[in-house]
């Protein structure tokens, strides 16, 4: 029997192992493979971009150095300080993070405070550095997904949909599936599964086309923090409504965490890009154009 299948796309995996390769006797996970894939993927992208808008393309790749540490740390403390009482009683499972427990927007904020320093210290436009980066950042979050379906994580309730996914029961952690799940398990030839939504795909699906979207903006852009903008307002609204389909969510106060950061960048990203395009259009007007930033550069040049 396939230990993943899409029943109603006639697709069905037999077998899928979450270990990718060994080095040294030490296992070397799928998840980490594209997590690292996108980190170097977006690198390239951002170092392209750099150059193209006559940037110095090596300060990415400081930047990315110093980033991708801050991130991780970010990621986990989110995930730690949000699942507390699992780490209350042993706090050395704090760095355990080969267990499991990176959250995608405690990554964001550490990366965003690291390029508010960096910016600073080299003196660089911190709203170019984020515009150059947003691409960068939902490529890796994309690729990224695919690490949660090979873990068998990050998906939803249950569904009969289209893209409704099954996962092997036995190879799923059972914290991470709702009663309304499990009281609806599938059955064939004697094996159980579990029926969800494919969380991880609708949000590949989602950041590919916001990616999409980004690059294409970003040979138009009128202002420094437009692309960013988008990214966190394309962002936000992409995960507001996935993030309410999962049955995994870090929780407060009754609330999924990561669904109520989402509608508070929404509001924040949405007013930052009308603020900041009525400033440009005002400047627009009184410089008497209204050509693309690059265009304009290249006019006083």
């Amino acid at each position: 029997m396939p230990e993943i299948w899409f029943p109603n796309l006639g697709i069905e995996i037999e077998h899928l192992n979450r270990v990718a390769f060994t080095v040294f006797g030490k296992e070397v996970y799928w998840y980490g493979v594209f997590i690292g894939s996108g980190v170097l993927l977006g690198l390239l992208l951002a170092m392209h971009e750099a150059k193209r808008t006559g940037q110095i393309p090596d300060d990415y790749l400081d930047f990315a150095l110093y980033a991708l540490v801050f991130s991780i740390i970010g990621a986990r403390l989110y995930y730690v300080i949000f699942s507390w009482d699992t780490y209350s009683g042993n706090f050395i499972k704090i760095f355990a993070i080969r267990e499991g427990g990176l959250a995608i927007y405690g990554g964001v904020i550490g990366g965003v405070l690291t390029a508010l320093v960096y910016s600073k210290r080299k003196k660089m436009n911190f709203w170019q550095l984020a515009d150059t980066a947003a691409p960068s950042l939902v490529l890796g979050q994309a690729l990224g997904r695919w690490g949660n379906f090979f873990n068998r994580e990050a998906f939803g309730d249950f569904t009969n949909n289209l893209f409704a996914m099954r996962y092997q029961l036995s190879q799923v952690r059972l914290g991470d599936i709702s009663e309304n799940t499990l009281s609806q398990l599938q059955v064939a030839n004697g094996v159980e599964y579990i029926q969800v939504h494919p969380t991880f795909l609708y949000e590949f699906l989602w950041n590919v086309g916001l990616l999409i979207l980004l690059v294409f903006i970003s040979r138009r852009k009128k202002f420094h923090g437009q692309i960013a903008g988008l990214y966190f307002l394309g962002y936000g609204l992409g995960r507001v409504w996935i993030e309410g389909l999962r049955t995994d969510q870090l929780t407060l106060g009754g609330f999924a965490v990561s669904q109520v950061f989402s509608a508070v960048l929404i509001v924040a990203a949405a007013a930052f890009l009308i603020w900041k395009g009525r400033q440009t259009k005002i400047a627009h007007e009184i410089e008497g154009t209204e050509a693309p930033l690059e265009e304009s550069k290249k006019k006083d040049e």
